[in-house]
């Protein structure tokens, strides 16, 4: 056999309408997208950025425009290009970028057109478009000088003849440029400003400390500021703060501050807020910061035996990594993900179990509270509690209702289903979930320790009732060995 063995090299050039469509599909959401270029703007200092979405059916588009540095004409097109800089080129400390890849891949997965108009103080004004159409039909990286005259006159609108500043303009958005998709259609209409609802609260969060108190950023969607949302609601009294850890990694140090939120009914008309824009369960867990900019927003990093339960809705624990970090925390190009390296895990499981623990006693706390404060007029219509690490979950007798169905007064019917209305409406779904220890075997177990005659008892009233009801002796057997939990039991209906 015969083998090309030739020196030299093949250039093997990706093609571009290829790379295109792999970069689309990336995975970005729209309010991920939309982060990546308020990160390019805060990167080139701008205290101002204005997001706006603007409905015209399928000429529909979103922009961003800031007050920074502003770009030249080498600067734009070079952050034009795709990749152009790697993660290990240096970096001021306010660069929250990585890849070179963001503005690229961002706008290549919402939109079909990015046009980028630029302009640095003392300069004129710069404008290049990628068009992905132009690329995939000639084969060709073609970044295209200005724009086509829609695009001119809505970068018109958005300039704002600031000294300096850029405006990312995203049009033919994929969602939207569609047949079909008309200016009056009310209902993609709808969905279009209930996407851009969820970019405020994206933003609100990502981008929290810089919108809180510290007046580094102004930052509106549609000409509405955005208010910062810190998970951690640091203002409130009572959160409990535990003791913040610098953790050494390698070379540098990551800061560990756990917090755990007050009960829900002490946050009252905040508790709405204060659950953050993905609800109580699944903002609960750490949140990773790089250079104040969040990355992760509740989360439990993967580790082992920590799953989301609504008994650690209170647990939120903030974890900074410096940005010479990236890398070992293998944060990804949407920075949306992070991997926490192998020398800090230990110390997450361990900071997480303790804050994972008080937040558990916060609402078990809460619960016993509200028991002693009713006193004894207030009582639970079911009574839950663990003996020998065994769950029981068992009416109780003593409540009045219970009493009065037991003694069977003239009106048991009516108290009857009065009853099986309360029991329905009652069941301590919450104290089950804050006693139930997701990692050990404490199911309850039907008539666990209770006497034969107990449940012979309770079937009995079952059988009678069946054939009270129409059932032959026989059939109400059979139906009775298939009732649970007489269908795990044996007795009288197995004969």
């Amino acid at each position: 056999m015969n083998h090309d063995v030739t020196p030299g090299y093949d250039i093997a050039s990706p093609d571009p309408a290829g790379t295109v469509a792999s970069l689309r599909s990336l995975g970005y959401s729209l309010e991920a997208a939309v982060a990546d270029l308020v990160d390019n703007s805060v990167s080139a200092g701008a205290r101002r950025v204005d997001v706006v979405f603007s409905w015209d059916g399928r000429d529909s588009w979103v922009a961003v425009v800031d007050d920074g540095r502003g770009m030249d004409r080498d600067e734009l097109v070079t952050a034009m290009r795709v990749a152009a800089r790697g993660p290990s080129t240096d970096r001021t400390v306010h660069d929250l970028g990585r890849f070179g890849m963001g503005l690229k891949t961002a706008s290549f997965s919402q939109a079909g057109r990015l046009t980028v108009s630029s302009r640095p103080a003392g300069g004129a004004i710069t404008v290049r478009t990628w068009d992905l159409n132009v690329v995939a039909e000639t084969g060709e990286w073609r970044l295209l000088h200005g724009a086509d005259a829609g695009t001119r006159e809505v970068l018109g609108r958005l300039e704002d003849g600031s000294e300096s500043g850029t405006v990312v303009l995203w049009r033919s958005l994929h969602r939207f440029d569609l047949d079909g998709v008309v200016v009056d259609d009310a209902v993609v209409q709808r969905q279009f400003y209930v996407e851009m609802g969820r970019v405020e609260a994206h933003l609100a969060m990502v981008f929290g400390r810089f919108l809180s108190g510290r007046g580094r950023l102004e930052l509106t969607v549609n000409g509405t500021s955005l208010t910062g949302w810190d998970p951690f609601l640091r203002t409130h009294p009572g959160v409990q703060r535990l003791p913040a850890e610098e953790i050494p990694v390698g070379s540098h140090s990551v800061r560990i501050e756990p917090y755990v939120l007050p009960h829900p009914k002490r946050l009252e008309k905040d508790a709405d807020q204060a659950a953050g824009p993905a609800g109580w369960l699944d903002q609960q867990g750490f949140y990773v910061y790089r250079r104040d900019r969040l990355i992760l927003a509740g989360d439990w990093l993967g580790i082992r035996t920590f799953r989301r339960d609504e008994r650690y809705n209170l647990a939120r624990i903030a974890v900074d990594v410096p940005a010479e970090a990236d890398s070992d925390w293998a944060i990804d190009v949407r920075k949306s993900a992070a991997v926490p390296p192998v020398g800090v895990r230990r110390h997450l499981q361990r900071i997480g179990q303790r804050t994972r623990t008080l937040a558990a006693e916060v609402l078990s706390h809460r619960g016993r509270i509200n028991a002693r404060a009713h006193g004894a007029e207030f009582v639970y219509a079911w009574r839950v509690d663990k003996t020998d690490g065994r769950i029981r979950c068992r009416i109780n007798r003593e409540h009045p209702l219970v009493r009065e169905v037991l003694r069977g007064g003239p009106d048991g019917a009516v108290d009857a289903r009065a009853l099986v209305r309360l029991l329905e409406e009652t069941v301590p779904v919450a104290a089950l979930r804050i006693m139930h220890d997701v990692d050990t075997a404490d199911d309850p177990e039907p008539f666990l320790g209770a006497a034969p005659q107990e449940v012979t008892a309770v079937a009995e009233r079952i059988y009678a009732s069946l054939v009270h009801q129409g059932r032959t002796p026989h059939e109400a057997k059979q139906r009775l060995a298939v009732m649970s939990p007489f269908d795990q039991l044996d007795g009288f209906w197995r004969a």
